[in-house]
């Protein structure tokens, strides 16, 4: 007769963190998945000056807005720090909307449900969240609401809290929508805000100008700036930056 002792059932490690996580979550254990490492172990780190403000912004100041050309890797930083504030359990949840301009806020263009229309838009989120999470656990995470792509036309009546939320191509906001965007801000919320004033879509005054220049000078708000040479998309991208700036035309 063998002398080894079978191991205790529903004892590992792994079922102990997952119960932890469930009871946390208040989440059936059942329904999640095996925890994994992030499948990306680099530690988030800035290419240059303009982008470590981002990140210590991110981490300490209420809102943030992140103004300035593409190519400076402002998507990439944003998505970067909401993952790690969801992984360390700092927030519960990730939130990621934009103005849908080309369809009028109608989003009936696309065929399927409402998250199905709106994929496109927060596409370039996903992919960075799938490099710091892992395509499976970000899947997961979508599936149980952990990561919600929220259209900025069904904002009116929400409450955002316990969430980092990123509203991106914030230049195509009226200042209307703007405002209802602010004041959904509630507890435990961080809110970045990102943009590029030189590409707006829309008639009339941008509603990112427009809420720097009126609430800029709160102490919890913090607006980090980035011009044509912190462009790190390659080095293409920065000399077409530079001549249009040079042409003086968007």
């Amino acid at each position: 007769m063998s002398s080894k002792k079978k191991p205790a059932r529903g004892n590992s490690r792994e079922t102990r963190q997952n119960r932890a996580v469930a009871r946390s979550h208040q989440l059936d254990e059942q329904t999640l998945i095996p925890l994994v490492e992030k499948a990306s172990n680099e530690p988030l780190s800035a290419k240059t000056i303009t982008q470590r403000k981002l990140i210590n912004s991110l981490r300490h100041q209420q809102l943030t807005f992140a103004v300035g050309p593409a190519g400076t890797g402002k998507t990439y930083i944003c998505g970067s720090v909401a993952a790690d504030m969801l992984l360390d359990g700092h927030v519960d949840k990730i939130i990621i909307t934009r103005p849908a301009v080309e369809a009028e806020e109608q989003l009936g263009f696309l065929p399927g449900e409402k998250e199905d229309k709106y994929a496109p838009y927060i596409a370039p989120f996903l992919d960075v969240l799938n490099e710091r999470l892992g395509k499976t656990r970000v899947e997961y995470l979508i599936k149980h609401g952990r990561i919600e792509a929220s259209p900025f036309a069904y904002m009116r009546g929400k409450t955002f809290k316990n969430a980092i939320v990123i509203l991106d191509e914030a230049q195509n906001a009226t200042p209307g929508q703007m405002k209802l965007f602010l004041t959904r801000i509630g507890e435990n919320c961080r809110v970045v805000i990102n943009g590029d004033e030189s590409q707006v879509d829309i008639r009339g005054k941008s509603g990112l100008t427009d809420a720097i220049e009126k609430i800029s000078y709160i102490p919890s708000v913090s607006v980090i700036r980035f011009q044509r040479q912190d462009c790190v998309r390659s080095g293409l991208a920065g000399e077409i930056l530079q001549a249009y700036e040079q042409a003086g035309t968007v």
